[in-house]
C-alpha cells in the first residue's frame, strides 16, 4: 500500500519457535520474501567429512526451505563466516538440495566476509551468479580483515574499482545492497 517491498529477512538458523513465528507473520499478510540463513563451523580435514557436512547442512536448510516454499519465499544462504561461510560450500549444499528437487534456495554474498575471496572474486561471481539472490556491497581493502579495515564505506576501498567492474563485466543485474555498519550516513 505505500511502495515498500520487504526484500529479505535475517532468519534463525534453524526451524525454531522463532522461526515458526516469523514463518507465521509472513503467511498472515501474505509476504514474499527472502530469508537469509547462516551457519558456522570449523573447516573439515577429508572429503568424507565434507560430504557428511554438505549432506547435514542441506538437512538443517531442507527443513527451513521446505517451509518457505510453501509460503512462495526464498532461502537464501548468507556468507557470514566458517565453514559455512564459504560459497564453494553453499554452492554444494544447493547443489545437493536441488537433486532432491528443492529449487527455492540461493546465496547472498556479503563482500565484507569475502576478504579471502578477492583474489579469486572473477571467478567465483560466475560460479554463484546462477544462485544469487543478493549482492552486498561494501568498501574492501585487500587483508582489510586482519589490518581493522572489515566494513569500510564503498569507494573507500583501494579494491573497490576492481570489484565493482568486475560485478558489471559479469553482467549481474540482481539487487545490490550496500552494507554500512559504521556511522556513515
Amino acid at each position: 500500500r505505500h511502495e515498500i517491498e520487504l526484500t529479505a529477512w535475517w532468519f534463525p538458523p534453524t526451524l525454531n519457535a522463532e522461526a515458526k513465528h516469523i514463518l507465521s507473520l509472513l503467511a498472515r499478510h501474505r509476504l514474499r520474501t527472502q530469508l537469509w540463513v547462516t551457519g558456522g563451523g570449523e573447516p573439515v580435514r577429508s572429503t568424507q567429512e565434507q560430504a557428511e557436512r554438505v549432506a547435514r547442512e542441506a538437512g538443517r536448510i531442507r527443513e527451513i526451505a521446505a517451509a518457505a516454499a510453501a509460503l512462495g519465499c526464498q532461502v537464501g544462504l548468507y556468507n557470514h563466516g566458517g565453514w559455512f561461510g564459504e560459497p564453494d560450500n553453499q554452492l554444494a549444499i544447493i547443489e545437493h538440495l536441488r537433486r532432491e528437487g528443492l529449487t527455492n534456495v540461493g546465496l547472498v554474498y556479503n563482500l565484507h566476509h569475502g576478504h579471502d575471496h578477492l583474489g579469486q572474486f572473477p571467478d567465483l561471481l560466475r560460479r554463484m551468479k546462477p544462485h544469487l539472490l543478493a549482492l552486498n556491497l561494501n568498501g574492501m581493502n585487500r587483508d582489510g580483515d586482519t589490518k581493522g579495515e572489515k566494513i569500510l564505506v564503498l569507494g573507500s576501498g583501494n579494491e573497490d574499482r576492481r570489484v565493482l567492474q568486475t560485478i558489471r563485466e559479469s553482467g549481474w543485474s540482481g539487487p545490490l545492497g550496500l552494507l554500512n555498519h559504521t556511522d556513515e550516513d
